[in-house]
């Protein structure tokens, strides 16, 4: 335990001192304790003097939104489906194959996306003008990029997602089963009251942790994959930041923005939990 203590102290809690440059302008020559201290200044930049501040938060809050509605129920039904495959080589397989892509790197991932949607070479593009559409230049075009995030996320995800899930199923007791058996229950009647019944309290804490990383996203792989034509729809908070943040080296705004960022994630987790522990016997604390 000691180990595991000293590694939270040294590496998360002592640099959160750092969180004090987001209310000065921020010196490198003069340091934390140096510099000028101003306030709400960046935060109230952020808001009121960045143009397209509004669009961020639009931008990241909808992209978690749809994260929440299709990556994170996805996990849940191959769980589920699984759970319900005799064969088990077959079962082994899939979630081999669906296991894998978690293992690649983003630059990779994000590399065969690029290729399979390429307007003049991709297997997607191809298989669309096969079926009689036209072709889709889908990184060009601020409309597809959401569904292609999501996407590409739901297949990278999927597999190493479901683990927590099986972990749940193969904790229920198998009288349950037997005893939904005799009191007539078909397949699916005995996965909606025995099996996701016992997935339920993994389901409400993974979802109120994912609800505090609302106003954050990650944003390495939108850099990889946007690119000025979709700056409508891809541009996010995370991504403004580094480009002002890092690139410009302005410190001092890119710590105010990220500590925004965490302030209303801790919020919405301290609500979804309290909701959480409200209307069911879960939550985290």
């Amino acid at each position: 335990m000691l180990p595991g203590l000293l590694y939270y102290i040294i590496f998360k809690y002592i640099p959160m001192y750092g969180i004090l440059i987001g209310f000065q302008d921020y010196s490198v020559a003069r340091g934390v304790f140096g510099s000028e201290w101003v306030g709400l200044k960046h935060f109230i930049s952020f808001f009121y003097e960045t143009p397209d501040a509004w669009k961020l938060v639009r931008n990241t809050l909808l992209l978690n939104v749809y994260d929440l509605l299709f990556h994170f129920p996805a996990p849940i039904l191959l769980a589920i489906l699984l759970h319900e495959l005799r064969n088990a080589l077959f079962r082994r397989i899939v979630q081999t194959i669906s296991y894998m892509p978690h293992f690649l790197s983003t630059v990779v991932i994000v590399g065969m996306v690029v290729t399979f949607l390429s307007p003049q070479t991709g297997i997607v593009n191809h298989l669309l003008e096969w079926l009689g559409f036209e072709r889709i230049m889908f990184l060009g075009l601020p409309e597809w990029f959401r569904t292609v995030y999501v996407g590409s996320a739901v297949w990278q995800h999927l597999g190493w997602g479901t683990i927590l899930y099986l972990a749940a199923i193969s904790g229920i007791d198998p009288t349950l089963y037997e005893a939904a058996k005799m009191d007539g229950a078909n397949r699916f009647q005995q996965i909606k009251h025995v099996t996701f019944v016992g997935m339920v309290p993994v389901i409400v804490i993974l979802f109120v942790l994912n609800l505090g990383n609302m106003l954050e996203i990650g944003y390495q792989k939108i850099i990889l994959l946007y690119n000025p034509m979709v700056y409508e729809t891809a541009d996010v908070i995370n991504t403004f930041v580094y480009r002002r943040g890092v690139l410009g080296a302005d410190f001092s705004f890119a710590t105010a923005v990220g500590l925004f960022q965490s302030a209303v994630g801790f919020v919405l987790v301290i609500v979804a939990n309290r909701l959480a522990r409200k209307y069911s016997e879960t939550s985290l604390w």
